[in-house]
């Protein structure tokens, strides 16, 4: 009994030993890893293909938008010769002045000396009376003749630059106009007719400042002939308070009789 117990454990430490050095295989455990693999390289190859989806889809908006530069043309590429003309303009000062400054600057002296480039006579500051005497004008009476020479003379000078800035626009508002007909691109006729509108914009401007000018001359007139009424208006008050003064005074100097005259009797 004992050797056949001793037999059988010597077989099972003989079968335990031999199993211990062999391979374990498991086919489904295989086949899932086969499988997890294949979905990886599945994924990883759609990855790709989206990659080479989007590459195309930038080819194409590249594509389009090189066309869509060769039909428009490039708004940087477009550089316009007449924009500089209309920076200037815009930039230049106006020559106008307000009616307040003008009336600031009005001079009585240069009011009687004024001749109007030999269109008038000056009248001088001094006159010499027929006995030989020299008089010296008064300036208070010249002041608003000297504010209405300042606007005339404010008008003059602003209608002739802008006579001249309006030739200058219109013959930039023609160049543009020619440009803008023998335009290529769309850039260049965006560009173009910005450039246009600028233009007839400053010519604009220019009957506006003729139209300030004019105004300030005629307002200056306006009050011109309003403090000619208003002295006359003074003046007449003025005489009739002295005429009703002189009146009661003579009445009090001179009474008249109102008791009847008495002869002498014989």
């Amino acid at each position: 009994m004992k050797r056949l117990i001793a037999l059988t454990l010597v077989t099972l430490g003989v079968t335990v030993s031999a199993r211990a050095q062999w391979v374990v295989f498991d086919p489904t455990a295989q086949m899932q890893s086969i499988m997890n693999t294949a979905q990886e390289i599945a994924q990883f190859v759609k990855v790709i293909q989206n990659q080479v989806q989007q590459i195309q889809t930038l080819n194409d908006q590249l594509n389009e938008f090189k066309h869509y530069e060769s039909l428009f043309g490039d708004p940087k590429a477009v550089l316009l010769t007449t924009v500089q003309p209309l920076v200037t303009d815009l930039r230049k000062t106006e020559l106008g002045q307000t009616l307040t400054a003008l009336e600031g600057a009005a001079d009585a002296g240069q009011a009687m000396l004024y001749d109007a480039n030999g269109l008038f006579s000056s009248i001088g500051t001094t006159f010499t009376t027929p006995n030989g005497a020299t008089v010296t004008r008064r300036e208070a009476p010249y002041l608003p003749v000297a504010a209405v020479q300042k606007t005339t003379d404010n008008f003059l000078s602003v209608t002739t630059d802008a006579t001249a800035r309006r030739v200058a626009l219109k013959e930039e508002i023609a160049r543009t106009t020619t440009a803008l007909k023998n335009a290529t691109t769309d850039a260049e006729v965006q560009k173009l007719t910005g450039v246009l509108i600028g233009l007839s914009s400053a010519l604009n401007n220019t009957d506006y400042e003729i139209n300030q000018a004019t105004a300030s001359a005629l307002v200056q007139d306006v009050a011109n002939r309003n403090e000619t009424q208003r002295q006359i208006e003074a003046k007449k008050e003025q005489q009739h308070a002295e005429f009703t003064e002189a009146v009661q005074k003579y009445g009090q100097t001179f009474r008249l009789v109102n008791a009847p005259t008495a002869f002498p009797t014989q």
